[in-house]
């Protein structure tokens, strides 16, 4: 639970550093979060090489593996259901198409703002992002009532890059492999279910 404060401090600290323009202009400017990101992805790929124990996991999973996206696909649509039998300000393929961002708000925000309209890509913009925060704050707490699992289905598509971390630290070593694969195949269908149930 500390580390989730940890980094919501620095997000926080960064909004009101950008916010009001603390900073010099070349660093507001320029896109900095990417090289970060791989630099975040260099250090969890060496603890990952480090650690013998991650590729024996990866052995002992297998085919389960596989399982897992197909778990947090079926997850989602069940809980987008719910909100949907909740309220009706949208329809319901409106409505799946949020949830089928999986957290990867860059990219499914704009494929339903072109296909739906700013409103929608706003919904699902905000939706996304909640669920990342989310996953950063709660994985520890995800990780001992519901499973070592739990935070890498809530983190979807993040799941191989910004939450990666965190689940690592969660979960353990041996579920980042896991969680990578998982991030990856949902990242490749996001386009695809977005698009498919918006042509619906």
């Amino acid at each position: 639970m500390r580390g989730s404060l940890t980094i919501l401090s620095f997000f926080a600290a960064g909004v009101v550093l950008g916010l009001f323009r603390f900073l010099p202009e070349i660093i507001v400017q320029s896109d900095h979060s990417q090289w970060a990101l791989y630099a975040l992805m260099f250090l969890v790929g060496i603890g990952i090489g480090a650690d013998p124990k991650s590729l024996s996991a990866l052995k002992a999973f297998n085919l389960k593996i596989a399982v897992v996206p197909l778990i947090t696909i079926v997850g989602t649509t069940l809980g987008v259901l719910g909100v949907w039998a909740i309220t009706s300000d949208f329809s319901l393929t409106d409505t799946l198409a949020v949830g089928y961002g999986f957290g990867y708000y860059s990219l499914s925000s704009i494929f339903i703002t072109e296909l739906r309209g700013e409103t929608l890509g706003v919904v699902a913009l905000l939706a996304n992002i909640m669920r990342e925060i989310i996953t950063l704050l709660a994985a520890p707490l995800m990780a001992i009532y519901f499973g070592k699992l739990a935070p890498i289905t809530a983190g979807g598509a993040t799941s191989m890059d910004t939450t990666l971390p965190i689940i690592s630290a969660a979960s353990g070593k041996e579920y980042a492999i896991v969680s990578l694969f998982h991030g990856i195949v949902l990242t490749v269908l996001v386009p695809f279910l977005v698009s498919l149930v918006l042509s619906i």
